[in-house]
């Protein structure tokens, strides 16, 4: 049976595969159009002819470039003529040792790409259409950005800011546009998979829940974030994370 069309359009940052492609493939599936972008042409062409050409765009390029931002929300715009909600996903996390070692060039990096990129696609989203018509964003942080991250410091730093940026945009933002956040654990993409690739039975044997998270764990929690059912929620972390913290307790 044919999905009804939601009217809704949503642009989806770092979407060619794993959670943001979880993302895409939720909104979807309950009638959304979307403009998704990545680095790499093929992936995302590829991302686009599964998601169906008539219901995805893509927009090649690095979530930090400004030029790439602007590009991404005109072509959005120029396409489906609205852009209801803004996701970002786009991160990086290119260094793993201890903060005492990083090198700062790389920890700007980091910043740069998760953190600064979140902030300009909002800033682009706000002025192209939520401002005047409302909307959505959902940031995508992590539970490294809640609690101390041994070995992924950098990465752990900026998403604690992204958690942060969320609270700022969802004051500012309000009432026509919600922001809120939401804090997977380990996801099984290829992004996360030196958390768990050879051992993964080992690693989700820490989860209550007795798995790792999927991309399509967070794709649900972000189309609850983008639909009317959380009409009420803004400024919130929504963790997501197979019941972990529920090991952080003292026993």
């Amino acid at each position: 049976m044919a999905v009804q069309d939601s009217g809704k359009v949503a642009l989806i940052t770092g979407a060619s595969r794993g959670i943001g492609y979880g993302v895409a493939e939720a909104l979807v599936a309950r009638g959304d159009r979307v403009c998704i972008t990545g680095r790499g042409e093929d992936a995302l062409k590829e991302a686009v002819e599964r998601l169906g050409s008539d219901r995805a765009i893509g927009v090649v390029g690095k979530a930090h470039d400004e030029a790439h931002q602007v590009a991404a929300v005109e072509h959005t715009m120029e396409t489906f003529g609205r852009v209801d909600f803004l996701v970002n996903n786009a991160g990086t996390n290119p260094v793993f040792g201890p903060i005492a070692d990083l090198d700062l060039n790389v920890a700007r990096k980091v910043f740069e790409t998760n953190v600064v990129s979140a902030l300009g696609f909002a800033q682009q989203t706000w002025k192209a259409w939520q401002k005047e018509n409302g909307g959505a964003i959902v940031n995508i942080a992590s539970v490294a950005g809640i609690s101390a991250s041994p070995f992924v410091g950098a990465y752990g730093m900026s998403k604690a800011a992204m958690v942060n940026l969320t609270l700022q945009l969802a004051h500012e933002f309000a009432p026509v546009v919600r922001v809120n956040a939401i804090a997977p654990a380990v996801v099984k993409t290829k992004f996360a998979r030196a958390l768990y690739e050879g051992r993964e039975a080992e690693a989700a044997a820490a989860y209550p829940l007795g798995r790792l998270g999927v991309p399509e764990d967070v794709g649900g929690a972000a189309a609850f974030l983008t639909s009317s059912q959380s009409d009420w929620i803004t400024g919130q972390t929504l963790v997501v994370d197979g019941g972990i913290f529920l090991n952080a307790g003292v026993s």
